[in-house]
């Protein structure tokens, strides 16, 4: 194998190794350096003060379904965008969770947003969803393009479950880098929702 072969596999190595540990993760530390305006709390939830937040990046595309969806079109309401996969056992985790209460919210101001990224094809992305009872669309990003429209030292979403509260308009107010339970959740988006 000649030296420049091994060193383009060695990089591919790398690469698929470096996709894999940030795939799928429990946790995480905050991106970006200098002053990011977030503070991270206690319980692993990052947020920032109202006057401070900087607008999400235009997130869009076809959904699981074959439907369209505009992040854009529920300015005015409180939106939780959950980043998730099939194949991600956290994700599996905090799913009824997210259908339980994104059904108790619907009529609140408050719409329920999914990010499916690294399944290879939409067939266990609704699987997923038909066996977790949720109803709210979730936009197919196989490749993790949306999720690097967020610039760094942002909330942005880091890791597979990531999930933000976007406030009435359209700017990240809270992020969680780990799997969320209905109490946690609530934690994350009842501040947001309640800002006049």
């Amino acid at each position: 194998m000649s030296t420049r072969s091994r060193a383009a596999l060695l990089g591919a190595v790398a690469a698929a190794a470096a996709l894999t540990l940030s795939a799928c993760g429990s946790g995480g530390t905050s991106g970006g350096g200098g002053d990011t305006n977030f503070v991270t709390g206690n319980s692993g939830i990052d947020t920032v003060k109202k006057g401070e937040r900087s607008q999400a990046p235009a997130l869009s595309g076809r959904t699981i379904d074959g439907k369209t969806a505009d992040i854009a079109d529920y300015r005015g309401k409180v939106v939780v965008l959950n980043v998730w996969g099939s194949w991600c056992g956290p994700c599996r985790e905090e799913a009824k969770y997210f259908a339980k209460v994104s059904k108790a919210y619907a009529g609140k101001g408050v719409q329920f947003v999914g990010i499916n990224t690294r399944d290879t094809s939409t067939t266990p992305a609704l699987a997923f969803e038909k066996a977790n009872g949720i109803t709210y669309p979730s936009l197919y990003d196989p490749t993790g393009k949306l999720m690097l429209r967020f610039p760094k030292g942002t909330l942005n979403p880091q890791l597979i479950p990531s999930t933000l509260v976007l406030d009435r308009d359209g700017k990240p107010a809270a992020r969680a880098l780990q799997a969320l339970d209905d109490t946690a959740l609530l934690k994350m988006l009842k501040p947001v929702l309640a800002e006049k």
